[in-house]
């Protein structure tokens, strides 16, 4: 009985040292201010083949980087995008941009989200002759 009882007290010991909290690594929570809400895109531009700018209000944009090319997403008139596991999308692998293609439905992984910079969306100022 003495065993027993000690042994739950080194059990216990162990489980609260700070070696064994080192073990698990905590993931960090996503800051929300860096996230958007799949379901509030009112918009979106195409960069290039691999990568697509989605907007929420004239000052929130979010580019978004695809695992593969999605060669005809250029001329796509709408496109969706799917968030995993929940309704925020914060980084690469939280989404999938889902589109048109000519042999139906496309559906390209996102492997890359980042808020654009208010410098980024500033219009671009032509030089002077």
């Amino acid at each position: 009985m003495h065993v027993l009882i000690a042994s739950a007290a080194v059990l216990a010991i162990l489980a609260a040292s700070p070696a064994h909290a080192a073990d698990k690594p905590q993931k960090p929570k996503p800051d929300r201010s860096q996230c958007f809400r799949a379901d509030d895109i009112n918009g979106f531009s195409v960069v290039d083949d691999r990568t697509v700018d989605v907007s929420i209000g004239p000052r929130n944009v979010w580019r978004l980087t695809l695992f593969s090319p999605a060669r005809d997403i250029d001329t796509s008139l709408r496109i969706g995008v799917e968030a995993r596991g929940g309704s925020w999308v914060c980084q690469g692998m939280d989404a999938t941009v889902i589109a048109p293609g000519p042999i139906g439905v496309q559906r390209y992984p996102v492997t890359k989200v980042r808020k654009l910079s208010p410098e980024e969306l500033a219009p671009k100022k032509k030089p002077k002759p």
